[in-house]
């Protein structure tokens, strides 16, 4: 009986065994097919690179946009640089008496035009140019006698003096006490130069600073 188990047994193990081992020959089955992904993959790269150069081209043409409105910025800077230094202001020199100062604007900066008194020349004359912190003849800062004319800005910090004041008859600066003769020269104080001649031209009773 039980040599009839057995044999039984080992017909079935070996007729399930043949079984598998044909179904086996005979599967269908495949390995996936990831190429669709890959691609898809490859894309992506190919799509970052574009938008990376794109991105690039884009920054060069906006640095050359950037760089002409910098240009054209300060081309029109030097413009009106070139405009104001060609600005010119005309004074009626008949309209100013003897003894008077009048103050006109040039360039942003005031400009002091003053009529001088016959003891006004002499006694800018008579100085001894060699003791002046700024040694300078008054004939080398006038073109008429009769008529000076300075930038109004104190030569130490850019103050504007008051005429007719100080020491020496001329002009004196509140800021630091700067005191300026009545040929604009620095006489005492802080400032280390003389009031600043202007170009100018006189034609008949025409003052042109400019």
């Amino acid at each position: 009986m039980m040599s009839l188990r057995s044999t039984i047994g080992k017909t079935l193990n070996k007729s399930f065994t043949q079984q598998f081992q044909q179904s086996a020959l005979k599967s269908t089955y495949q390995a996936p097919n990831f190429n669709k992904y890959l691609k898809g993959h490859n894309d992506a790269d190919k799509t970052r690179n574009y938008t990376y150069v794109m991105i690039g081209g884009l920054g060069l043409l906006s640095s050359a946009g950037a760089k002409s409105t910098v240009e054209t910025f300060i081309s029109s800077m030097s413009a009106s640089a070139d405009v104001l230094a060609m600005a010119k202001v005309e004074v009626d020199l008949s309209s100013i008496p003897e003894g008077k100062n009048v103050i006109v604007k040039w360039q942003g900066k005031p400009v002091f035009v003053r009529h001088r008194t016959a003891e006004e020349i002499q006694e800018a004359n008579s100085v001894d140019v060699a003791a002046l912190k700024d040694p300078q003849a008054d004939s080398d800062r006038v073109k008429q006698p009769e008529w000076l004319v300075m930038l109004g800005v104190c030569t130490h910090l850019g103050c504007v003096p008051i005429g007719e004041s100080g020491d020496f008859g001329g002009w004196f600066c509140p800021c630091h006490g700067s005191h300026y003769d009545i040929s604009g020269r620095i006489r005492r104080g802080p400032a280390p130069l003389n009031l600043e001649i202007p170009t100018y031209d006189i034609s008949g009773t025409t003052l042109v600073v400019g």
